[in-house]
């Protein structure tokens, strides 16, 4: 018989300023509308109680982790209780002195914590140091129950792989959310950003039709060099593109945000959708799974992939 149940999702699209108990603030309130539009499941952006503050290694900037549970855990489970919604939340994660990780956690309606997930991929680029704060991610991609569906999280750089979008489908997940922090270094946004806020969107979308279910991604706007403790980076900083948006099951984008505001993105989740499009499109019937041990080697040498020595 076909699940007919509903929900409702929102993304938080928010700017970030320098003081952390402000953004916090910020965030609390943006929740509270959008509890009062109707949503069920709400989600936060990345590393969202700061400035990204990746844009430069400081060994100073370790003081703005805190433990899991901890301080913004019980808040944030306090306005779940309040307006009986789950919250998705990333936060800076001190789990022993000298390791740290980028952990999204999951909080249903009883203030429970429903999951926690650790960023699995930790990228390294101009202005986006994540390694030097992050350790990758050691409990595997998850689903969790949120008490209104089936989630699962991944964060920002994960975006980019389809191997973590089909363990986390896998699991029953009838949205993969996705916290980012992405923008445009300004120097090439004329050259490049247009195709490359294509690509981030494209490969996102992707993972909706290959999984047969909803992706939604939420982004943070606004220009930013990592102000927070008083100090900033050096150099022209980078300016998040906004956007974010949900896809559904056909990859079909049926909510998105501006480029530049702040905004809470509504959608419907329909169970009856993720049915109907798996039916059609049987991607998880048809795949080969005796054939993809493969994929867990770090690269196919061509010449043994021919049966040479």
């Amino acid at each position: 018989m076909v699940d007919a149940r509903t929900y409702a999702i929102a993304l938080i699209q928010m700017r970030m300023g320098p003081d952390p108990e402000a953004n916090f603030a910020s965030a609390l309130e943006h929740i509270r509308g959008a509890a009062a539009k109707g949503a069920n499941i709400v989600c936060l952006p990345e590393l969202f109680r700061a400035q990204y503050f990746c844009q430069r290694e400081d060994v100073r900037l370790f003081d703005l982790a805190e433990t899991i549970p901890g301080p913004s855990t019980e808040k944030l489970a306090a306005i779940a209780r309040e307006a009986h919604i789950a919250i998705i939340a990333s936060l800076f994660e001190r789990r022993a002195p000298g390791l740290y990780h980028n952990t999204a956690v999951t909080l249903n309606a009883a203030g429970a914590l429903a999951g926690v997930y650790r960023k699995m991929h930790i990228p390294d680029d101009p202005l986006y140091f994540e390694k030097y704060y992050f350790a990758p991610g050691d409990l595997g991609f998850k689903a969790v129950e949120s008490g209104f569906g089936r989630v699962g999280t991944l964060v920002c750089w994960d975006q980019w792989y389809p191997e973590g979008a089909r363990l986390t489908a896998l699991q029953g997940a009838e949205v993969l959310f996705y916290p980012t922090t992405i923008g445009w270094h300004p120097a090439e946004k004329d050259e490049f950003g247009a195709g490359q806020f294509d690509a981030w969107q494209t490969i996102q979308r992707s993972h909706a039709i290959a999984n047969g279910l909803y992706v939604a991604a939420v982004n943070r706007v606004g220009h930013e060099q990592g102000d927070v403790l008083g100090n900033r980076a050096s150099g022209p900083g980078l300016e998040f593109w906004g956007g974010s948006f949900v896809a559904d099951p056909f990859g079909r984008v049926i909510a998105q945000a501006s480029q530049n505001g702040e905004e809470i993105v509504l959608a419907t989740v329909d169970l009856a959708r993720i049915e109907e499009t798996r039916r059609n499109w049987p991607f998880l019937r048809d795949r080969r799974i005796d054939a993809y041990a493969p994929i867990s080697r770090r690269f196919l040498d061509p010449v043994r992939s021919r049966g040479g020595e």
